[in-house]
């Protein structure tokens, strides 16, 4: 197959070939890969990748076999991205690896460790969003003559913009600096693939923490099903959890479609660079689904994330990985590849945040 037409099919505003931005490191285009494939293949076979399998999405990895973690959630958000731009006629292969991709850089105990850890470090900061790209920019260590995974410029933009455009660099210049090197703009939207990732990310997390809060016994169907907009779907029907989630799933998927190909036409959209220009997001749902989905947020938020076993949990985390942060401030030479042209809180964070919660909980046991 020739390279330079291994995208042809797509729509003329996708990410493809001929918009392709190219990688800061050389190198060989692939025979019968597309650049995309090989940016969610180097993604996949990742070491950070991998250790997603015990990062927690909301409960830790012990607590049972069927509730989601990190990466269960981000193969959940790669479906949905797919399902979305093929109909869309996107680049599939780049929502696949910005989904697969966004939360790298999450730490253990979700967004709870996130905060903790944060909140350890003193003149650093973190997030874990700007973690996901130092991972994929420096941190891997792949290759022998460069850092990081040389991910093609498309991705790196893409993740770059998970939330839209960046207004405040601030948080680069001090946890990634490295990313100006590349050359972005900050102010422009990212592609239609990343705000197709970005709200695959919301449709995945909605749904499923509704499935394991269900799961849990955190609160019943009874207590959901009394929201406006979930009353408005299922009326005073008895459909079982796995309807209940499914259906709200094929709901959302299909809102999200049909309403970003309105906006699409509406706004006509010719090119990537007619995308990139655009200060809101062309995806997007109708505003009867966005209104829905702040119901849903404020319920989850209530009913599950607040819960007071889930709230006792984060307590223990944040002191697990204020434990962790005095442990490696007082003995830097236990941090594995630590790199002296960064700050010492810098490798802490880079450490910390790279451990799963089943490596943090066998750290901290060790040093208590």
């Amino acid at each position: 197959m020739d390279n330079k037409y291994k995208y042809s099919n797509l729509a003329s505003f996708a990410s493809k070939d001929d918009n392709f931005m190219g990688r800061k490191y050389p190198y060989i285009l692939s025979k019968y890969r597309g650049e995309f494939q090989r940016d969610r293949d180097r993604v996949i076979h990742s070491n950070s990748f991998r250790r997603l399998k015990y990062k927690t999405q909301v409960f830790v990895y012990y607590e049972g076999d069927h509730f989601r973690t990190r990466l269960t959630h981000s193969l959940e958000v790669s479906q949905i991205a797919r399902s979305v731009a093929r109909v869309l006629k996107l680049n599939e292969d780049l929502c696949e690896a910005l989904s697969l991709a966004h939360d790298l850089g999450h730490t253990p105990f979700g967004h709870t460790g996130e905060t903790a850890l944060s909140n350890c470090l003193s003149s650093d900061s973190f997030d874990h969003n700007v973690q996901s790209l130092r991972i994929l920019i420096l941190l891997e260590n792949t290759y022998n003559n460069q850092k990081g995974l040389n991910l093609s410029l498309n991705s790196i933009d893409g993740l770059l913009k998970h939330n839209g455009p960046v207004e405040n660099t601030k948080i680069f210049e001090n946890q990634l600096p490295e990313i100006f090197d590349y050359k972005m703009n900050f102010q422009n939207s990212g592609s239609l693939e990343a705000q197709i990732s970005s709200l695959s990310d919301d449709i995945a997390y909605n749904c499923h923490d509704i499935d394991d809060g269900l799961r849990a016994g955190l609160f019943c169907q009874e207590e959901l099903l009394e929201l406006k907009y979930m009353k408005n779907i299922f009326g005073k029907s008895n459909s079982s959890k796995d309807e209940i989630v499914r259906t709200l799933l094929n709901i959302l998927v299909t809102d999200l479609i049909e309403n970003s190909q309105n906006q699409i036409n509406i706004e006509q959209i010719k090119s990537i660079d007619d995308v990139y220009k655009k200060k809101l997001n062309i995806i997007n749902f109708s505003n009867d689904v966005i209104v829905g989905l702040n119901e849903i947020r404020g319920f989850l938020k209530l009913k599950m994330y607040n819960h007071k076993s889930i709230l006792k949990w984060n307590l223990n985390s944040e002191k697990i990985i204020n434990v962790l942060y005095d442990y490696f401030k007082k003995n830097l030479k236990k941090i594995p590849n630590f790199q002296n042209i960064y700050s010492d809180d810098r490798n802490i964070a880079d450490y910390i945040s790279g451990m799963t919660d089943k490596y943090a909980l066998n750290i901290y046991e060790t040093i208590k």
